[in-house]
């Protein structure tokens, strides 16, 4: 299945196997597999109502790393996009990391689910399950005893960089951490949506880094400014880079290609605010809840839109993001 389509053929995957681990104290690396939840939507989950799910990730040290080191290293979380984790998206970028000296924790939040893909329908697994899986990593994560806590950042792409940017929000952090748990050192976002936006104050002020592409007509950049903004003003330290000629995708290996049934929110404007949950449209301030709010996702959500790589696109992001975790993440 080529990169472009974004995994859009379903598959169901084999469930997560192996022993379930409740923290890495060992300094076991490799094969992960650990408790999150699977909430289904914002507000069973800042309640602390979710189903319990077991999901796995895949956990490496840079390859100068020496186990008998007893120096810390800093670590990326990986969050996969709605494709799923890509052969030349997600492992390259775990790749890159690695030889900037970054431990890497790739998260598969689909396949344990058995899920493949949510490209064509994003209700598959709620947003609010993906940004558990994270946090879950986080709190993993800080237990290891190579790993420094305080230097744990994240990075995501698409869906997975909606989850990199609503990692900074603390009342999500605060129902999976509570009030003196970690948080994340860095939040790094390639072309995420944001058209539907959930909005939780406070943000943290780690650094946060936008990436996106002047060329994507599946999730704009135009709408990400407005948030950027918002987070700005809530305590948020949020850096905003549009990629000229970049299109969704653009740090694949395969030219932009139109994906006809891709749903996207490109059309929608509201906001989810949380404490308590509703919605708030852009265009007149109205407030929407419970099924109101689904109704008006289900009339504002569109098909189709342009994914593929562009090479200088790629460079240019890849600078960015050696930049910011040099900058961030070093001792």
């Amino acid at each position: 299945m080529s990169a472009v389509a974004l995994g859009l053929l379903v598959a169901l995957a084999a469930p997560a196997s192996g022993e379930t681990v409740t923290d890495l104290s060992d300094g076991r690396s490799g094969h992960i597999v650990f408790e999150s939840e699977t909430p289904s939507g914002p507000t069973e989950f800042l309640a602390g109502q979710a189903p319990s799910s077991i999901i796995n990730g895949d956990l490496v040290f840079p390859d100068q790393f020496d186990s008998a080191w007893e120096a810390r290293v800093p670590a990326m979380v990986i969050s996969h996009g709605s494709g799923g984790i890509l052969a030349d998206r997600e492992p390259m970028w775990a790749e890159r990391l690695r030889k900037q000296g970054v431990a890497t924790f790739l998260v598969d939040s689909f396949a344990p689910r058995g899920i493949a893909s949510t490209g064509a329908d994003q209700s598959r697994l709620p947003l609010a399950a993906s940004i558990a899986d994270a946090l879950h990593a986080l709190q993993l994560l800080s237990t290891h005893p190579r790993i420094d806590p305080t230097r744990i950042g994240i990075i995501g792409f698409s869906k997975g960089g909606q989850v990199a940017l609503y990692t900074a929000l603390e009342p999500f952090r605060e129902a999976v951490m509570g009030n003196d748990g970690e948080r994340f050192a860095l939040h790094i976002a390639l072309y995420a949506s944001c058209s539907i936006p959930y909005k939780g104050a406070p943000v943290s002020d780690a650094p946060i880094l936008l990436l996106l592409g002047g060329a994507d007509d599946y999730t704009p950049s135009a709408h990400c400014g407005r948030y950027a903004d918002w987070l700005r003003e809530h305590g948020g330290n949020v850096d905003m880079t549009i990629i000229e000629n970049g299109h969704h995708g653009f740090d694949l290996s395969t030219p932009p290609r139109y994906l006809r049934r891709a749903q996207s929110a490109r059309d929608c404007g509201m906001d989810i605010l949380l404490n308590p949950v509703e919605g708030q449209l852009w265009d007149n301030g109205q407030v929407l809840r419970g099924e109101e709010i689904d109704s008006y996702l289900r009339g504002c959500m569109q098909r189709g839109g342009s994914v593929g790589g562009n090479p200088a696109a790629l460079a240019q992001a890849v600078d960015e993001v050696e930049t910011a975790v040099g900058r961030f993440l070093s001792p």
